[in-house]
Formats: C-alpha cells, structure tokens, sequence
C-alpha cells in the first residue's frame, strides 16, 4: 500500500524546516508542503479548508469549535508563541501612562478574536483589572484596507466592536488619533514615523520576563490541524503528525545549542539560548496539551469570558485524544 498523500501549511520556522527540507517526515505520509504566512494559512483554511494539515489561530479555531465544531481537530504542537506585552501601541498624547489608564479608550484591533489580542485582553484583566467590556473595539486592516474577521463573531452587547471604512487602516488611525491606541502582532508603520506613537511598555522584555516569572505561562499563539473527514479515515494520523513536530522541534533545539559553528546571524544565541532556559526550563517552547495546562485553561477562560467562544471549552474539545499521551519506554 502506498502513503497517504497529504497537503502541509505552515510557516517555515526554525522549529518547522526540518519538516520543509525533508529532515523529519511523517511516518506513513508523503507530505506536499507549501510554505506561507500564518495570516495566509488562517485565510485559506477557515474560509476554504484547502490543506488537510495547517497551521491555525488557535483563538480563531475556539471560536468556531464552539459553535458547531470545526472541520479541523487540533494538535497541540503549538509552532507560534508570543508574549505579548510588546504588541500594545499608544499615543503618547492621550494620558495613557500605565495600563489601567486604557479603560474607557478606543482601540484598534485587526481581528477581534485574533490570539495576540485574546491574550492582551486576558493579560489586562488579570493583572491590572481592565476588562474587555470598558474598552471601546475598532476592527480592520492594519495596513490594507477592507480586513474582515476570518470566522464570525457573536459578540455579547456589552462588547463594543465597530469596524473602521474599508478604505481606511488602522495604522493610519492611530497616526490621525482616530484611535488611542492598536493591539496588533506585527507593529503599525506609524509606530515608526509618528513621534505621539510608542509602546506601553517600551522596555517590554523585562515585562513579559516579570510577567513569566510570576504566572509560568509563555502564551500560545498558533496550534496546528488535520481535517477530521481525514483522521475519521485515518486514526493513527494525529500522533504520526505531531511526532513529526516534536522531532523537528528537537533539531531546532540542537542546532540553537551548537556553539562550534552559529546557524543563526546572532553574535551570542547560545548565551540567548542559556539564559532562556535558566528562566523558563530547557524545554522552553513545550507541546503538548498537558504540558501547557495553563495556557490552555487560561485560553478557553479568557475565549468564553470575551464573548469568543459560545461555551468553556476543555483541552478535550480542542485536541484528539490520542496525542494527550505518547507511547514510552
């Protein structure tokens, strides 16, 4: 019997190449990677499930797995994370000096339900008390025109969220004041032009370090999916998959450790890498559904509390059961 023939899409991350140059395979599978931006890949599957494995928003995919279920079951080889402190922008110019001060602003978001801005939202209640609800919700696209939310929302009527002209950005609002201030994974391009533009927390590592250090999560940002018509077909897929992504994880791992000869165009990654695990542990960037417990939980809390999700989802509901427990010696 031949492979199954299955289509991949990802990013190509340091943690993911091995599965793009043919390093790691998945066993039983012949594996048609396309390499892609994670907005491209959240596109294409959530409005046209084009890939029978992809990498997917994990707060988008919440979202619709609560309202009727998603056509893709997850794995949790989580290829993006991020802490997101740095992904605040304000206009200097509006009294905003401390978090609590953006109660009762408006705020421009891409995506609503987009994961940094589940996590900011989280991260603003939890530790400084600023819930969703007191702030007021500007969606679009951050420097094209015309962004939509990728899957529908149902937001409670305590949630203020407007979209912004199809012909306008959200990088342009808050170059105008139109918005006091973005959340956004990837910086607007007024930050870099407009002097009234700078981040909340400017020193944004030592906040996310103190953040860490206090709560031990590293939030989760990207899971990834198979169909479920494919593994209904194919049980044994969803652990031969995340296998795969445990192994090129591993080779990542190895090569940022390699002192002899630097693979990445860093003076010190290896003293980076050091320092890293001296506060986070060696395995920084965990898989796994019970290994990341904490994210998850604060996750589906946060998707439920913000009007995401129509019901609390369990790590259950999102991941197949069978990568919750690898086989050992």
């Amino acid at each position: 019997m031949g492979k199954l023939t299955v289509s991949l899409a990802c990013c190509n991350y340091d943690r993911t190449r091995a599965l793009f140059d043919g390093t790691v395979g998945v066993d039983g599978c012949e594996v048609i990677a396309s390499e892609m931006s994670p907005e491209e890949a959240f596109h294409r599957a959530f409005k046209y499930e084009e890939f029978d494995i992809t990498e997917l928003s994990m707060s988008s995919y919440m979202n619709v797995q609560s309202r009727g279920g998603s056509p893709y079951i997850g794995i949790p080889a989580f290829v993006s994370r991020l802490f997101r402190h740095s992904s605040i922008y304000i206009r200097t110019d509006r009294g905003i000096e401390k978090p609590e001060d953006l109660a009762g602003k408006t705020i421009g978001v891409p995506e609503y339900q987009m994961t940094a801005a589940l996590w900011v939202r989280g991260i603003l209640e939890d530790e400084y008390g600023v819930k969703a609800s007191s702030i007021h919700w500007r969606n679009g696209g951050l420097e094209e025109g015309g962004r939509e939310e990728r899957a529908p929302l149902h937001l409670p009527a305590e949630i203020d969220l407007q979209s912004i002209p199809t012909d306008q950005t959200l990088a342009e609002h808050l170059d105008d004041g139109k918005v006091d201030a973005v959340i956004s994974a990837r910086a607007p391009s007024s930050y870099y032009t407009n002097d009234n533009i700078d981040r909340l927390f400017p020193d944004y590592k030592s906040a996310e370090q103190a953040y860490f250090s206090k709560t031990n999560m590293f939030p989760i940002m990207h899971m990834i999916g198979i169909k479920r018509s494919i593994v209904e077909k194919h049980p044994w897929l969803p652990v031969n998959v995340y296998v795969a992504f445990l192994k090129a994880k591993q080779l990542c791992y190895d090569e940022m450790a390699q002192v002899g000869h630097l693979a990445h165009t860093m003076p010190w990654p290896v003293y980076e890498l050091e320092q890293v695990r001296k506060l986070m542990g060696d395995d920084h960037w965990k898989y796994g559904a019970i290994e990341n417990e904490k994210e998850i939980s604060a996750m589906t809390r946060y998707s439920f509390d913000q009007g995401i999700s129509a019901r609390k989802l369990e790590a259950e509901d999102i991941f197949a059961e069978s990568t919750f427990e690898l086989f050992k010696l």
